[in-house]
């Protein structure tokens, strides 16, 4: 049975699914910039069938609330803890990619009680310059999501994996061109004003840290600095883009549930 309904607190209403057997260990999934928790379509059966899976849109996404911006990282961290206080779960094991995995170095940081592991993919202490980010919220301000999709979804995966799942990046990209611009240049707000460089290194969960071999984004350099800070961090690089639960979707959820179950 696949609940999926809305939590509501004050000004917003987080969109979630939660399956899997009523008394397994939750693993909450948390997605990336510009797309929704249907990302995660290709790793739920497998993790379902040993893990309580709960999957939300993150404020601004999918069918999440978009509220007035700018977001920061500590704002979607406590939405995460509303979400879980909402639905009465204590401790969870925590995957989150790009944006989610920095919403995972902030639980981690600041919330350590309530997690149990935690999975950081294709993500970054600090992703790109203020620059880059100030240019693509005015261009998405001006001329909306569209305008930078087709540019966007190159970085996300490779020439190779689009021309050979063209239906999977096609998908990918009504995902991120559906996304609210409103919502979408908030959380761009929230990638760019975070930087824990010199806070990840208290993270004392047990940490997976995921890298894509071919990330434009967050480049495994990102991914080899986490690994080294957090203690006792495993690291494992996938022959992948930015999106690498997608375009390595066999690998990811296998390395995730190797992990998940040790």
């Amino acid at each position: 049975m696949t609940a999926m309904p809305f939590v509501e607190n004050r000004e917003l209403k987080i969109h979630y699914a939660l399956a899997g057997p009523a008394n397994g260990p939750v693993v909450v999934f948390s997605n990336s910039l510009g797309t929704n928790f249907s990302m995660w379509d290709a790793q739920t059966p497998e993790v379902e069938a040993r893990f309580r899976v709960l999957r939300y849109d993150t404020r601004g996404h999918g069918q999440s609330s978009v509220t007035p911006g700018p977001y920061s990282i500590e704002q979607l961290g406590r939405d995460v803890l509303t979400l879980l206080d909402a639905l009465g779960i204590k401790q969870i094991h925590f995957c989150g990619l790009s944006m989610g995995g920095m919403i995972g170095m902030w639980l981690g940081l600041n919330a350590p009680a309530r997690l149990s592991m935690l999975v950081l993919c294709s993500t970054a202490a600090k992703i790109g310059s203020a620059e880059t980010w100030n240019a693509r919220i005015e261009a998405v301000r001006k001329q909306g999501v569209k305008a930078i999709a087709a540019s966007i979804i190159e970085r996300w995966l490779t020439p190779e994996f689009r021309a050979g799942s063209p239906q999977v990046a096609e998908t990918t990209l009504r995902m991120l061109e559906t996304t609210s611009p409103e919502g979408y240049v908030a959380n761009c707000a929230a990638v760019r004003d975070f930087d824990v460089r010199d806070q990840v290194s208290s993270i004392r969960t047990p940490t997976l840290i995921m890298s894509g071999s071919k990330d434009p984004a967050t480049p495994p350099s990102d991914g080899r600095f986490l690994a080294d800070q957090i203690p006792r961090a495993r690291y494992v690089e996938l022959q992948s883009s930015h999106l690498s639960n997608i375009e390595a979707a066999q690998p990811f959820t296998a390395e995730l549930i190797r992990f998940l179950s040790a």
